[in-house]
């Protein structure tokens, strides 16, 4: 673990610069609207997404550099996600990061208009990605068009606002957060994979690993809801108590969370064994989401 927080910091790090020479300055007119869009990219995300999407480039044998335009795309889809998620309308959270969010500093109207824009960056930012042999600029905009849209990311948003208030199963939970929150992480890996060319058998295991990394990241996300303060997560603790929303403790209590978080980072990891990267820095940072503590 101590050989990966450096690794994280150095990415997280890389990222960031590639973001900021990317995203159009806060000088830029509407200079209300970029500083909007540059304040919640910047309100201090650990990149988790576009990090993984250079390390599965890396452990792929691919160039990361091929990768990271893809893996900022992904972080502004995913900041667009949390931008409209704090929304009044939405889940109504005044926290992000430990930040004011979005429409609390720029007002709902901007905060709108804010995600909408890095929504349509993320695609401009693919369209002008080179592709590879098996997998051309088309096939990297349709990957993201599809987690973006009704049958993903917004799905699993819709899902989930009408689920409040209601009595939901497992399999209902899963269902919900297979599209709000591994459908994205599995397309940062994905986006990795396709950067390094990867073969038809090393995609699909990378998409197993994302899928089951992606719950096993949920069912964590929701315990720390439960067990630590609003300061330590940087976000509102126990939200979703208060909206009475179905979660994994809700359903399985803090301990059987536990162990389904253990059992479904089992399976990311045996997907990874089954392409020889069992070793590979994906398989640490899958032990490292598995204990962590915000």
């Amino acid at each position: 673990m101590s050989a990966l927080k450096p690794y994280l910091k150095r990415q997280a790090k890389r990222v960031d610069a590639a973001l900021r020479a990317a995203l159009p300055t806060g000088a830029t007119r509407p200079t209300t609207l970029h500083r909007a869009m540059r304040y919640s990219v910047f309100a201090g995300g650990k990149r988790l997404r576009p990090i993984l999407t250079l390390a599965a480039c890396e452990a792929l044998g691919g160039d990361e550099e091929q990768a990271l335009s893809l893996g900022c795309a992904v972080e502004c889809l995913h900041t667009y996600s949390l931008i409209h998620d704090d929304l009044p309308s939405m889940d109504d959270d005044d926290m992000r990061r430990g930040q004011p969010t979005c429409h609390k500093v720029y007002g709902e109207a901007v905060a709108v208009l804010a995600g909408d824009a890095l929504q349509a960056f993320s695609f401009e930012m693919v369209a002008r990605s080179k592709g590879t042999a098996r997998y051309d600029t088309r096939a990297l905009l349709e990957e993201l068009a599809q987690t973006a849209g009704s049958h993903a990311l917004i799905a699993g948003q819709v899902m989930d606002m009408e689920g409040e208030g209601k009595p939901l199963t497992k399999r209902q939970v899963v269902q919900i957060h297979e599209r709000k929150t591994a459908a994205l992480l599995t397309t940062s890996l994905r986006f990795g994979a396709m950067a390094a060319n990867a073969t038809p058998k090393q995609l699909d295991a990378i998409s197993r690993f994302g899928h089951a990394l992606g719950l096993a990241f949920q069912v964590i996300d929701d315990i720390l809801d439960v067990t630590q303060t609003t300061e330590k997560l940087g976000k509102s603790a126990g939200k979703d108590e208060a909206v009475d929303k179905s979660t994994f403790p809700a359903l399985l209590g803090l301990e059987g969370s536990r162990k389904e978080a253990a059992k479904l980072t089992s399976q990311a990891l045996q997907a990874l064994k089954d392409i020889q990267l069992g070793k590979s820095r994906l398989a640490e940072i899958a032990d490292h989401m598995l204990n962590r503590d915000f």
